[in-house]
């Protein structure tokens, strides 16, 4: 088991705080996410991996629902894909074992606002990546492994779609030894969100300077959505 960099694990103790606070005024554990996955921002930053943070049900929205971006500066929706394990994954979790965990895969969309982001690593892990809201679509028990892709449309105008992997085994495995290093566990019910490269689709303000609603968009495996 490859050890974790010093400064996500510090940063990752300083969001957790956060997560805890929430939970304990009342919200529910629903998962975490990826970020940082894209290999120019990781070579930037000086990263050998992504990153997570943490997902709960004070940020989701039902599908078809709405979010006011409000004070966003760069409002991004990203097609994203949802990993459902059921059982507790050990932070020395193998390749096999965590494929394994898998029990459902399903659609998702996260909200993120990189207008303006921290200065540093420590400061974008400890700020949750970026995250800003979050809508799961159906799952389903097994996912077919050629000619999937997702696709978020902002507004009912289509912004963005990706192809997903063909394995999440190594995303489940990532997660759970992040965890681990904290002390927490991945389990039931957590979802792993899987982020595409991709543009993403955009909400901002409107030409008049209103804030302008972000409709949570649609994110399909063929016949699933999210909205």
């Amino acid at each position: 088991m490859s050890e974790v960099d010093a400064r996500v694990a510090k940063a990752l103790r300083v969001q957790l705080q956060s997560w805890r606070s929430a939970l304990a005024a009342g919200a529910s554990r629903v998962g975490w996410k990826i970020g940082l996955n894209i290999p120019e921002v990781q070579e930037r930053l000086g990263l050998r991996e992504p990153v997570i943070g943490h997902l709960t049900s004070s940020t989701q929205l039902e599908p078809g629902g709405e979010y006011v971006g409000g004070a966003a500066l760069e409002l991004r929706a990203e097609p994203e894909v949802a990993v459902e394990v059921g059982r507790d994954v050990p932070g020395d979790v193998d390749e096999e074992t965590g494929r394994e965990a898998i029990a459902a895969y399903g659609p998702a969309i996260e909200l993120v606002d990189v207008g303006r982001p921290p200065g540093d690593l420590e400061g974008i892990v400890a700020a949750n990546v970026f995250h800003r809201a979050f809508v799961l679509g159906p799952s389903r028990p097994a996912l077919t492994t050629e000619g999937v892709a997702a696709e978020v449309a902002v507004n009912g105008e289509r912004r963005a779609e990706a192809d997903t992997p063909d394995d999440f085994a190594e995303v489940v495995m990532l997660v759970a030894r992040l965890l681990d290093a904290v002390g927490e566990r991945l389990g039931r019910p957590d979802h792993r969100r899987i982020p595409h490269r991709t543009g993403a689709g955009r909400s901002g303000r409107s030409g008049d300077g209103r804030p302008r609603q972000a409709g949570a968009g649609r994110s399909s495996r063929h016949v699933a959505s999210a909205a």
